[in-house]
C-alpha cells in the first residue's frame, strides 16, 4: 500500500483540496442617505419617480488568501429641484479564497464576493430608503458577470489605447 503524505489527499496543483470561499466579516463602510426636500417630498406623487442607480465594485488583496471586497451603490429618485432622495452605500466583506487556480481568483473576486455582499446592501438601502419616509426601495438582481465582462472590455481598451 502506498502512502502520498497529505492525509489521503490526491496528488495536484491544490493538493485535491476543494476550492473554499469564505465570508469573514462584512461591514457598512459608508452610508448616507439625503432626503432634501423633506416634508414636501413626503406628500403623495402622481407619477412614480425617476429612480437613477449606479453600480460599482472595488477589491483590494490583503494578503495571499484575503481579499478586502467593496460593493457601492448610488441612487435617487426624482430630478433636478424635485429629487425625492438620494442614498449612497458602500458595503463591503472581506473573503478567504483557498485552493482556487490562480486563473480563477479574479473573477471569484469581482463577481462571486460582490455577489454574496449584494443582498445585505439591498436590504441596506430598502432599509434606509422606508425611514427616510418613502416604500423600501427593493434593486432588482443584479448580474456582476455583465459588470465584470464590462469592466475588462473597459480595462483592455484602455491599455490598447495607452
Amino acid at each position: 500500500m502506498a502512502e502520498n503524505g497529505s492525509n489521503g489527499a490526491a496528488n495536484g496543483a491544490n493538493g485535491g483540496a476543494l476550492p473554499q470561499l469564505n465570508v469573514l466579516v462584512q461591514y457598512t463602510k459608508d452610508l448616507s442617505f439625503e432626503n432634501p426636500n423633506a416634508p414636501n417630498s413626503l406628500a403623495p406623487q402622481n407619477e412614480p419617480p425617476n429612480i437613477s442607480i449606479q453600480v460599482n465594485v472595488n477589491a483590494n488583496q490583503l494578503n495571499d488568501t484575503d481579499f478586502d471586497v467593496n460593493l457601492m451603490l448610488e441612487g435617487s429618485a426624482g430630478e433636478g429641484n424635485n429629487v425625492l432622495f438620494k442614498f449612497e452605500l458602500t458595503y463591503g466583506g472581506v473573503f478567504k479564497l483557498q485552493n482556487i487556480p490562480q486563473n480563477e481568483i479574479h473573477p471569484v473576486v469581482w463577481i462571486e464576493c460582490p455577489r454574496l455582499l449584494f443582498p445585505f446592501a439591498r436590504q441596506i438601502v430598502a432599509d434606509a430608503v422606508r425611514n427616510g419616509g418613502f416604500p423600501p426601495l427593493l434593486l432588482d438582481p443584479i448580474d456582476f458577470v455583465a459588470l465584470y465582462r464590462q469592466r475588462m472590455e473597459q480595462l483592455q481598451a484602455g491599455a490598447a489605447t495607452a
